[in-house]
């Protein structure tokens, strides 16, 4: 049942459900749309068209005319990838409306902290996060809480190959996530028998998609190395069950919601040390990392990283117990929509 006073008007990108662009945002945003109305908000759409952050003028003027529709004293809760790019539009509605602002991926810039001031909370994804915008900006820190990403329960994956050669990276295909030093890692590691399933979306950067393909084509690799373009449903669960490892190479992370869906299915995982990465790769009860961590951009540690992989049979074989110890430890969207709605809760009053 709808609970009359709690109602959100949540502001979306465009392309929320465009199967062609999946991402991370894309993914927290709708999971936390579907659980506030399973917890009886009332729950108003609003996805606003455009190349967001970089929005034309047109679109820009459609936001402006929505948050201007927008009832007065409403909870307003906007994705910032929106958000943190327009301080212009949000400070005239400061005080009309409740304005609270989800932080995907922090901007770092003075636009990003006159929209932040405008919000009467702010919501990270990660305590990095968090600990990112606290001291890049003058926040009160009672206003900026955290709701993590949950992760859907999976079964999990079968028992890995005896070689641990097959290879996932989950992640659109672009230079910030880290394809270009994976590729340049590969041909040192070439003489081990692996494969590797590359799947997310190769339209964002094609001139990228095209210097990747050029050199394994280069190193005599491209028969070994799959770029899938976006999985999802079915033919994702496959990717994740055909897998010995998941490699995500990204330059930056604010959380890598890939390595708690890999992890949900006791995959063990290669990723690198950057910004949220180690606090969703996080440990088992007893401590112990279900994963290696690199440094970012160096190709010769991810290639010395997936040298032991596929050396050491005892590594693989603790990471795999491991992972599937920290599976048990993972958390469900309905405890992240909780959190949100907490914070949503605390403004509306």
């Amino acid at each position: 049942m709808i609970d009359a006073g709690r109602t959100v008007h949540v502001v979306l990108p465009g392309d929320i459900d465009d199967p062609a662009t999946p991402s991370g945002g894309n993914s927290y945003d709708r999971r936390i749309c579907a659980g506030l109305g399973e917890r009886g908000w009332a729950v108003h759409e609003h996805a606003v068209p455009g190349a967001w952050p970089h929005a034309d003028p047109v679109d820009r003027a459609r936001l402006a005319a929505l948050l201007a529709a927008t009832p007065a004293d409403a909870v307003v809760l906007l994705d910032g990838l929106i958000a943190s790019t327009v301080p212009d539009l949000l400070a005239p509605h400061a005080r009309r409306l409740r304005l609270v602002v989800l932080v995907h991926l922090p901007r770092d810039d003075e636009a990003e902290a006159r929209a932040l001031a405008t919000a009467r909370a702010v919501v990270t994804t990660s305590e990095w996060t968090r600990r990112r915008l606290l001291a890049r900006y003058p926040l009160p820190a009672d206003r900026v809480r955290v709701a993590p990403p949950g992760v859907t329960p999976a079964p999990p994956v079968p028992p890995g190959s005896a070689d641990g050669g097959r290879l996932l990276c989950v992640a659109a295909v672009t230079r910030h996530k880290g394809h270009d030093v994976l590729v340049d890692a590969l041909p040192v590691v070439a003489e081990a028998p692996w494969t590797l399933v590359c799947a997310g979306t190769l339209a964002r950067e094609p001139d990228l998609v095209r210097q990747l393909r050029d050199r394994l084509a280069s190193a005599g690799l491209a028969d070994r190395v799959r770029l899938a373009g976006p999985l999802t449903g079915a033919a994702l669960d496959a990717a994740y069950a055909a897998a010995d490892l998941l490699v995500l190479p990204s330059r930056g992370e604010t959380y890598g919601m890939v390595v708690t869906e890999a992890l949900a299915r006791g995959l063990p995982v290669l990723a690198t040390a950057v910004g949220g990465v180690p606090e969703a790769l996080g440990r088992t009860p007893d401590g112990d990392l279900p994963g290696l961590l690199v440094p970012p951009d160096d190709p010769a540690a991810l290639a010395g990283a997936l040298s032991w992989w596929w050396g050491d049979d005892e590594l693989r074989a603790r990471l795999r117990r491991a992972a599937l110890a920290r599976r048990d430890t993972l958390t469900d969207w309905p405890v992240t929509t909780a959190l949100l709605a907490g914070v949503l809760k605390e403004v509306a009053e």
